[in-house]
């Protein structure tokens, strides 16, 4: 018992501090709710990763035709010689097309996730030898101080997966002032996956794949908290839910307990009773109308919108729009 606490107290001392406050924060409200970019440690990137190669999940194969078909227009409307930033940037898969297609001068790939950020930024480095690659290991959601070599370059902004979804929209609009000041304000652009409404027998088997990794990836959150936070949650305990919210135009994530539980995070515990969930992640999705407006109230103003021929997904570049006193 002992040996089983001194191990508890090290996992704890060496845990991210951000990561647990918002775990302890989110487990003590009312609901319960953790942030969706605590998944994202190397397990649960690597999971993310396969679920983008599901047979349910459209959107990364949906955005990867339209990224693979649309280079002659890219070229045309963003030009050479930016620095591409990326948010959020896990393996990269999709980067190469746009990298291909504008010629830039230097990219700039930002994760949560540095191990799996750095491997990822060497396989990059390792297809594209003769570009500038300066992994910056960060949370994107507040604004960040880019490496020295890029702060004169004019800056293209890269934010695929629709991840803007995971976010409350004022939460996203408060993103994409950040990622605003970030890229420096006038003259930047931003190339972002918004993802569209659409049927509930395609939403949600998106997000409850028939192969159970989804119902994994969701459950290594679980995993994360006991390992680095010296909890011990029953995972057994526990299953995924994905559900539409019809009300406000999301998929949501959540943790069911499947019977009473009792556990402790930190030394701190808790308690929840049987069918009681954690809500782990939202996934809004946008009419046309609806993410331009989403855009102008960040402080961008939409320039060019691509869609795949069944408008399941849409990319969409905007560019920096400098603030006005008056209207």
């Amino acid at each position: 018992m002992l040996l089983e606490e001194s191990r508890a107290d090290t996992a704890t001392a060496a845990a991210d501090p951000a990561f647990r406050r918002d775990v302890l924060a989110g487990l003590a409200a009312t609901p319960r709710a953790i942030p969706a970019r605590w998944f994202y440690d190397q397990a649960g990137s690597e999971l993310f990763e396969r679920i983008t190669h599901l047979p349910e999940y459209y959107p990364t194969r949906t955005e990867t035709g339209i990224l693979a078909s649309k280079g002659l227009e890219f070229a045309s409307l963003i030009g050479a010689n930016r620095a591409v930033i990326e948010f959020g940037s896990g393996s990269s898969t999709k980067t190469p097309h746009l990298l291909r297609a504008i010629q830039p001068a230097a990219y700039v790939p930002i994760d949560i996730s540095g191990d799996f950020l750095r491997s990822s930024a060497e396989a990059l480095s390792q297809r594209f030898p003769d570009l500038p690659v300066l992994p910056v290991e960060a949370d994107f959601m507040r604004p960040i101080a880019l490496p020295g070599p890029v702060s004169r370059l004019p800056k293209l902004g890269f934010f695929p997966g629709s991840t803007i979804g995971n976010m409350v929209p004022p939460t996203a609009v408060d993103l994409l002032r950040a990622m605003a000041d970030t890229l420096g304000g006038n003259g930047a652009m931003l190339l972002i996956g918004i993802d569209r409404i659409k049927s509930e027998d395609i939403l949600v088997p998106a997000y409850d794949d028939a192969a159970g990794v989804t119902a994994a990836f969701n459950l290594n959150l679980l995993h994360r908290i006991n390992r680095e936070l010296g909890g011990d949650i029953p995972v057994e305990a526990f299953r995924h839910r994905a559900l539409w919210n019809e009300g406000e135009a999301r998929i949501e994530m959540h943790l069911e307990a499947l019977r009473d539980v009792a556990f402790t995070v930190s030394g701190r515990a808790f308690r929840m009773a049987a069918g009681e969930t954690i809500h782990t992640e939202n996934s809004h999705k946008y009419g046309p109308r609806d993410a331009r407006l989403l855009l102008r109230a960040g402080g961008w103003t939409v320039a060019r919108e691509w869609t795949d021929p069944d408008g399941l997904f849409a990319l969409i570049l905007a560019e920096a729009t400098p603030p006005r006193a008056a209207p």
